[in-house]
Protein backbone atom coordinates (compact mmCIF):
# COMPACT_ATOMS: atom_id res chain seq x y z
CA UNK A 1 0.00 0.00 0.00
CA UNK A 2 1.18 3.08 -0.83
CA UNK A 3 1.04 6.48 0.36
CA UNK A 4 3.07 10.09 -0.21
CA UNK A 5 4.49 10.49 3.17
CA UNK A 6 3.40 14.26 3.02
CA UNK A 7 -0.22 13.27 3.05
CA UNK A 8 -0.39 10.02 5.36
CA UNK A 9 3.53 8.45 6.39
CA UNK A 10 4.57 5.37 8.61
CA UNK A 11 5.22 7.84 11.32
CA UNK A 12 1.25 8.81 11.28
CA UNK A 13 0.34 5.35 11.25
CA UNK A 14 2.71 4.79 14.00
CA UNK A 15 1.93 7.44 16.32
CA UNK A 16 -2.26 6.91 15.61
CA UNK A 17 -1.31 2.66 15.92
CA UNK A 18 -4.87 2.49 13.61
CA UNK A 19 -6.15 4.26 10.44
CA UNK A 20 -8.79 3.81 7.63
CA UNK A 21 -7.16 3.23 4.06
CA UNK A 22 -9.41 5.66 2.34
CA UNK A 23 -9.43 7.18 -1.20
CA UNK A 24 -8.51 4.84 -3.41
CA UNK A 25 -9.83 6.31 -6.20
CA UNK A 26 -8.56 3.23 -8.93
CA UNK A 27 -10.88 0.05 -9.87
CA UNK A 28 -7.79 -2.49 -9.82
CA UNK A 29 -5.96 -0.88 -6.79
CA UNK A 30 -10.04 -0.93 -5.37
CA UNK A 31 -10.43 -4.74 -6.32
CA UNK A 32 -7.06 -5.26 -5.13
CA UNK A 33 -8.34 -4.08 -1.55
CA UNK A 34 -11.39 -5.89 -1.53
CA UNK A 35 -9.47 -9.01 -1.71
CA UNK A 36 -7.53 -8.36 1.51
CA UNK A 37 -8.34 -10.37 4.61
CA UNK A 38 -7.79 -9.68 8.05
CA UNK A 39 -4.75 -10.03 9.32
CA UNK A 40 -2.96 -9.51 5.92
CA UNK A 41 0.77 -7.92 6.22
CA UNK A 42 1.03 -5.07 3.94
CA UNK A 43 4.25 -3.46 3.24
CA UNK A 44 3.50 0.42 3.57
CA UNK A 45 5.65 1.84 0.66
CA UNK A 46 6.44 5.75 0.88
CA UNK A 47 6.10 7.27 -2.94
CA UNK A 48 6.76 10.73 -4.06
CA UNK A 49 9.57 10.73 -1.54
CA UNK A 50 13.17 10.69 -1.77
CA UNK A 51 14.26 7.97 -1.96
CA UNK A 52 10.58 6.23 -2.70
CA UNK A 53 10.24 3.22 -1.23
CA UNK A 54 9.00 0.63 1.35
CA UNK A 55 9.37 1.63 5.07
CA UNK A 56 7.54 -0.78 7.59
CA UNK A 57 5.14 -2.73 7.49
CA UNK A 58 0.93 -2.86 8.63
CA UNK A 59 -1.89 -5.46 9.08
CA UNK A 60 -5.40 -5.05 8.05
CA UNK A 61 -7.97 -5.13 10.90
CA UNK A 62 -11.04 -4.65 8.62
CA UNK A 63 -12.22 -5.80 5.89
CA UNK A 64 -13.33 -3.76 2.71
CA UNK A 65 -16.24 -1.15 3.16
CA UNK A 66 -17.60 1.50 1.96
CA UNK A 67 -15.12 4.37 1.75
CA UNK A 68 -17.14 7.19 3.33
CA UNK A 69 -16.10 10.35 1.77
CA UNK A 70 -17.53 9.14 -1.77
CA UNK A 71 -20.72 10.62 -1.01
CA UNK A 72 -19.37 13.62 0.76
CA UNK A 73 -19.59 16.59 -1.56
CA UNK A 74 -17.07 18.62 0.65
CA UNK A 75 -14.57 15.33 -0.16
CA UNK A 76 -11.53 15.67 -2.84
CA UNK A 77 -12.58 11.83 -2.96
CA UNK A 78 -16.32 12.49 -3.56
CA UNK A 79 -18.01 10.41 -6.52
CA UNK A 80 -21.44 11.83 -7.80
CA UNK A 81 -21.23 8.51 -9.24
CA UNK A 82 -21.45 6.60 -6.22
CA UNK A 83 -24.88 5.72 -3.81
CA UNK A 84 -25.57 4.19 -0.56
CA UNK A 85 -27.17 1.69 -2.43
CA UNK A 86 -24.42 0.95 -4.75
CA UNK A 87 -21.00 2.42 -3.23
CA UNK A 88 -17.87 2.34 -6.49
CA UNK A 89 -15.57 2.55 -3.71
CA UNK A 90 -14.10 0.76 -0.40
CA UNK A 91 -12.05 1.82 2.93
CA UNK A 92 -9.86 -0.94 4.74
CA UNK A 93 -8.59 -0.44 8.07
CA UNK A 94 -4.77 -0.72 9.11
CA UNK A 95 -2.49 -1.45 12.19
CA UNK A 96 0.73 -0.24 12.27
CA UNK A 97 3.54 -3.29 12.44
CA UNK A 98 6.93 -1.74 12.61
CA UNK A 99 8.72 0.99 10.79
CA UNK A 100 12.03 -0.32 9.05
CA UNK A 101 15.41 1.39 9.96
CA UNK A 102 15.91 3.15 7.05
CA UNK A 103 14.08 2.99 3.58
CA UNK A 104 14.21 -0.08 1.20
CA UNK A 105 14.28 2.22 -2.01
CA UNK A 106 12.52 1.37 -5.30
CA UNK A 107 15.86 1.08 -6.85
CA UNK A 108 16.71 -1.29 -4.31
CA UNK A 109 13.54 -3.38 -5.20
CA UNK A 110 14.20 -2.90 -8.92
CA UNK A 111 18.25 -3.79 -8.18
CA UNK A 112 17.58 -6.84 -6.48
CA UNK A 113 17.12 -10.31 -8.98
CA UNK A 114 14.75 -11.62 -6.49
CA UNK A 115 12.16 -8.96 -7.12
CA UNK A 116 12.45 -9.14 -10.30
CA UNK A 117 8.81 -10.38 -11.05
CA UNK A 118 7.15 -8.02 -8.26
CA UNK A 119 4.17 -6.06 -9.35
CA UNK A 120 5.95 -2.89 -7.59
CA UNK A 121 9.14 -3.31 -9.99
CA UNK A 122 7.64 -3.90 -13.44
CA UNK A 123 6.62 -0.52 -15.49
CA UNK A 124 3.79 0.84 -15.34
CA UNK A 125 2.72 -0.86 -11.63
CA UNK A 126 1.92 2.08 -9.69
CA UNK A 127 -1.38 1.45 -8.35
CA UNK A 128 -1.21 2.93 -4.66
CA UNK A 129 -2.53 -0.86 -3.59
CA UNK A 130 -1.54 -3.91 -5.12
CA UNK A 131 -1.03 -7.56 -4.41
CA UNK A 132 2.60 -8.94 -2.98
CA UNK A 133 3.92 -12.55 -3.20
CA UNK A 134 4.89 -14.17 0.11
CA UNK A 135 8.10 -14.62 -1.03
CA UNK A 136 8.77 -11.30 -2.00
CA UNK A 137 7.09 -9.84 0.97
CA UNK A 138 9.38 -12.23 3.26
CA UNK A 139 12.74 -11.02 0.85
CA UNK A 140 11.68 -7.53 1.34
CA UNK A 141 10.85 -7.73 4.87
CA UNK A 142 14.41 -10.04 5.65
CA UNK A 143 16.47 -6.95 3.51
CA UNK A 144 14.72 -4.15 4.93
CA UNK A 145 15.06 -4.93 8.67
CA UNK A 146 19.35 -5.72 7.74
CA UNK A 147 22.07 -2.94 9.16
Amino acid sequence: MKSEPDVYSIDDLARQGRSRWEGVRNFRARNFMREMRIGDQVLFYHSSADPSGVVGIATLVVEAYPDPFQFDEKSDYFDPKSTKERPRWSAVDVEFVEKFPSVFSLLALKNDAALKDMLVVRKGQRLSVQPVDKKHFDHVVRRARAP
